[in-house]
């Protein structure tokens, strides 16, 4: 294509390739979604080669997909209508900390152990966690969650200060280092889940938190998934400063095992985590058991060595790859809903019953502490019965959570694969949301097919 030999004239030789092995690592993410090539994958190494990409971009008409490190499950990296694929794994400098602000400033492709391995050194740490080893920027554009969310937040809440990149190369902030403002429109909090469909992220202002001076982890086995979605909604609305409190059904528990070579019990277990000072933790700690004991807990195991608690949580956060690795050939789909905690205990006994209901082997997980629950299946993505079957049990677990105040995506994001309950969930404020995309983005480039519906 001609317009590729003009877009290297834009960069440096190294930055634009349409390397075959590249173009195919750009095609997807860890979704079932089917995968599709870019015709060509540029790496920007500033903000300045991000507005000239844009720029030539938009005066053609030729679609951007932006492309973290591809652990997305939704499909948003997936450029289905080809263009350039634009990998942010050069811009990945930590730009400043600011301990006294409890700020830190980074480029779109630093990752988040990257980001604590530094700040560990000041005393600090970034707390969003999602299982992979993700961006900050692909976290930001989904609005990440993770395990630690029901007590410091998901990443809408840690974004201070956005500088974005719109369609025809302008470059803007949208925030600033100051803790709040009334000024003007919150524009940060509306790039932050964007999904690349706004605006390219090339530099992001997050809030770090203080290390904690102690932390204890616990784990608690109950007969049912039910009592123990109970006892962790028992021990949130009761006022303990949980940290974490995780879900994770038996047969998940054997995959645990099996992938982790760890030896915990095959039953619904909630995994906890517990910040604080010794003598409050004590104290939490106790009340929380006690909760746990009234819906009759089988064991409540403490984790005080700083080994075994790395050891459950790494357990917890591989689990999406004990399922793969269980099963090559498929790919996962994963949902993703949240509910009001009030819905919670019923949410996931549906869920299971629909599993059953479809004999489809699959694990019930999830951030339980602020109702948001996912449903690992594997699926042969080659064979339309097994997609059809996983799709509709999707389908019922998306619906059973709209039923009741939920949403259709908690944490991953809408990508391809929620974009047809847009409409149901966000009704006239979708043709808002569509209104600011062709505001913003009139040319329709970025990241197409994503996010909302076409007009």
């Amino acid at each position: 294509m001609k317009w590729i030999d003009s877009l290297r004239k834009l960069l440096k030789e190294d930055q634009v390739t349409v390397n075959p092995t590249e173009l195919e690592r750009h095609s997807r993410d860890e979704s079932y979604h089917a995968p599709h090539l870019p015709d060509v994958v540029v790496f920007p190494e500033n903000r300045e080669d991000v507005s000239r990409i844009l720029l030539f971009a938009n005066e053609r008409e030729i679609p951007v997909t932006p492309f973290g490190l591809g652990s997305s499950l939704e499909g948003h990296v997936i450029p289905y209508q080809g263009g350039i694929s634009v990998d942010f794994q050069r811009m990945n400098k930590i730009l400043e900390v600011r301990p006294q602000d409890m700020l830190v400033r980074v480029q779109p492709g630093v990752t988040r152990s990257q980001l604590n391995g530094e700040l560990k050194k000041y005393g600090l740490f970034f707390s969003v966690d999602p299982g992979a080893d993700a961006t900050l920027g692909g976290m930001a554009a989904t609005n990440a969650s993770g395990t630690t969310a029901v007590r410091y937040g998901v990443m809408r809440d840690q974004v201070r200060d956005l500088e974005v990149v719109l369609a025809d190369g302008r470059i803007i902030r949208t925030g600033g280092r100051a803790a709040k403002s009334s000024s003007g429109y919150h524009l940060t909090g509306l790039f932050v889940g964007s999904e690349g469909t706004l605006g390219l992220f090339t530099e992001l202002t997050l809030r770090v938190f203080g290390i904690p001076e102690a932390i204890m982890a616990a784990r608690a086995v109950f007969p049912t998934v039910k009592q123990a979605v109970n006892a962790a909604v028992s021990i949130i609305s009761s006022g303990i400063p949980v940290a974490r409190i995780e879900l994770v059904d038996a047969l998940s528990m054997k995959y645990l095992n099996e992938h982790s070579e760890t030896r915990y019990p095959v039953a619904p277990t909630l995994f906890l985590e517990f910040h604080g000072n010794e003598a409050g933790l004590k104290r939490d700690i106790a009340f929380a058991e006690e909760l746990a004991q009234g819906e009759e807990c089988q064991g409540f195991q403490f984790e005080t060595d700083t080994k075994a608690r790395a050891k459950l949580w790494e357990a917890r956060h591989h689990l999406a790859y004990a399922f793969i690795h269980r099963s090559p050939g498929k790919r996962l789909m994963v949902t993703d809903v949240c509910v009001p905690m009030s819905e919670l205990a019923g949410a996931v006994e549906h869920a299971r019953h629909v599993l059953n209901q479809e004999k489809m082997e699959g694990g019930i997980l999830g951030h339980i502490g602020d109702g948001n629950y996912h449903v690992l299946m594997m699926i042969d993505p080659a064979d339309p019965r097994d997609v059809e079957k996983a799709e509709k049990i999707n389908a019922s677990i998306v619906e059973y959570a709209l039923d009741r105040g939920g949403t259709c995506t908690g944490e991953h994001g809408v990508g391809v694969g929620k974009i047809r309950y847009q409409r149901r969930e966000h009704r006239e404020a979708l043709d808002v949301m569509m209104s600011l995309k062709q505001a913003l983005d009139p040319k329709g480039i970025l990241n197409p097919g994503k996010k909302l519906p076409p007009r």
